[in-house]
């Protein structure tokens, strides 16, 4: 894995949906070595043509400082992603995700062009979809284990919370 939790739980989520993933991607590499900008999640669906790129943060930066640092990835994303998925038929349009623990949406829907999605959210999706499958008819591979950590959980909360002191 080698990657935090939380962008290996959205790299699980869209793996599972059926995208191709690609994680920690250094985009714009500079003549004096090192790179413009890292990507933290690519994905991209053959299927449909969509192509997402999502930043998912834990910080509690404030909205001015958060702006600026997304706006850098997400231009970076719009330049150099292009190149990434080379041979296929991508669209043209990327759909940009800010996915925050520590937010609201409340008085910020967007920022740095990208849409802002937080972590309840994406868990409420997540949970909704896995709970629909039994463990014992479709268990989510054992190749996802926060998916399928979550999809146990899912299945078996009422005795969990019946359990809790």
């Amino acid at each position: 894995m080698g990657h935090n939790h939380f962008e290996q739980l959205v790299a699980e989520w869209y793996e599972y949906q059926g995208y191709f993933v690609r994680r920690n991607i250094n985009v714009g590499k500079r003549p004096q070595g090192g790179y413009e900008c890292e990507l933290d999640i690519v994905a991209f669906d053959p299927e449909t043509k969509k192509l997402v790129h999502i930043e998912p943060s834990l910080d509690t930066d404030s909205w001015a400082k958060r702006e600026n640092r997304y706006l850098k990835k997400f231009n970076a994303g719009k330049k150099h992603i292009p190149q990434i998925f080379k041979g296929f038929e991508i669209p043209p349009n990327i759909d940009q995700i800010a996915l925050f623990l520590f937010a609201s949406t409340e008085n910020h829907k967007e920022i740095a062009g990208g849409k802002i999605m937080l972590v309840s959210e994406l868990l409420v999706i997540i949970s909704k979809e896995l709970s629909k499958f039994k463990v014992a008819k479709k268990a989510v591979p054992e190749h996802f284990p926060l998916l399928r950590t979550i999809q146990f959980v899912m299945e078996y909360r009422d005795a969990i919370l019946v359990a809790s002191p």
